[in-house]
């Protein structure tokens, strides 16, 4: 197949890629490159792309928000369908700069609509998040349950998302998977992520800042067993059969949890960076922070029920991956 992968420099987004050509397909791929965090990491990223895929990648710098360049760059560019995971990441950054998620996420994503729609796209998937679950307090999260009391404007932005797509897949029967993540980790993360924050702090001597008193529980989630789903879930499109599907909608429309289906406590993660960097941390004790939420449990039984996804990746396994590929890429 030929795909569309956009944030295809990001973490999920150059991972998805990477496996997409390994498996033969072509993939186009945008991407912004802004400078949220360091660029040079998107563009070694990219690297490795491009040497895996050869002439079956092609790349467009390009910011989706702005739909006359997008178009642009796609106007002699063929694909069938679409991995959308490219936006404006982070629950904290969102409190300090909301407009940055006003541009990406909701412009953004309705551009890609656009594109979809008028391109005429077999299926398109998307990022969403369990942000959207805000505040709830009931364990674990359900595709099921309401979630209409965001905690941060990332997870207002993202419930938007959802809502937009439902009306294209209503108005225009455009197929459409939306994916709730889940504290995605490992090679080639975000330099804003907890793990990898972590992980610098304890190689470089210095303390780390643990938010909520270290009472917190997350569902982490392996990158390889994240890229797994979505390409299953790519390889499936929903029929338009007026059944109900995944998330209540009886248009070609899904929305999946994408967890671990396994809530760890902050605390584990962090032995298990000190074990694998061989230094026992400096830990700072914070408040929760604004915006956050204390945790995170996804029920997975939909995209189980569905496609048979089964992640497979324990964290005592995922984060000595990681801090090994952190210490080779820093030459620590």
């Amino acid at each position: 197949m030929k795909i569309l992968v956009t944030g295809v420099a990001g973490f999920i987004g150059s991972t998805v890629a990477l496996r997409l050509l390994m498996r033969g397909d072509h993939v186009v791929g945008i991407d912004s490159i802004n400078d949220y965090y360091d660029p040079q990491l998107k563009r070694d990223r990219l690297a490795r792309i491009a040497e895996a895929g050869g002439d079956r990648f092609a790349f467009e710098q390009v910011d989706f928000a702005h739909h006359e360049a997008l178009d642009a760059a796609l106007a002699d560019k063929a694909f069938d369908r679409i991995v959308h995971l490219g936006a404006q990441a982070g629950v904290r950054y969102s409190i300090e700069n909301p407009r940055a998620y006003l541009h990406a996420n909701l412009a953004g994503h309705l551009n890609m609509l656009e594109v979809a729609r008028h391109r005429g796209a077999e299926h398109m998937v998307y990022a969403s998040s369990s942000s959207v679950y805000g505040g709830n307090d009931t364990l674990p999260f359900r595709v099921e349950d309401r979630v209409d009391q965001p905690l941060s404007l990332y997870a207002a932005t993202k419930k938007a998302d959802e809502l937009m797509s439902e009306t294209y897949a209503h108005l225009y029967r455009l197929p459409q998977t939306g994916l709730r993540f889940f504290t995605v980790y490992g090679p080639w993360g975000r330099p804003d992520m907890a793990m990898w924050l972590f992980t610098k702090a304890i190689l470089e001597g210095r303390p780390i800042q643990v938010f909520g008193e270290g009472d917190m529980r997350r569902d982490f989630t392996y990158i390889d067993d994240i890229v797994s789903g979505i390409v299953a879930c790519l390889d499936n499109p929903p029929p338009d059969d007026g059944e109900q599907k995944a998330g209540g909608s009886v248009s070609p429309h899904r929305l999946y949890n994408i967890g671990n289906s396994r809530s760890e406590n902050l605390s584990e993660m962090i032995a298990l960076i000190e074990q694998a960097c061989e230094r026992e941390a400096d830990k700072e004790l914070l408040p929760m922070q604004p915006g956050d939420v204390r945790d995170t449990f996804a029920d997975i039984s939909a995209i189980e029920r569905d496609l048979g996804f089964a992640p497979t990746t324990t964290i005592a396994e995922g984060v000595p991956r990681f801090v090994d590929w952190y210490r080779d890429y820093h030459g620590v």
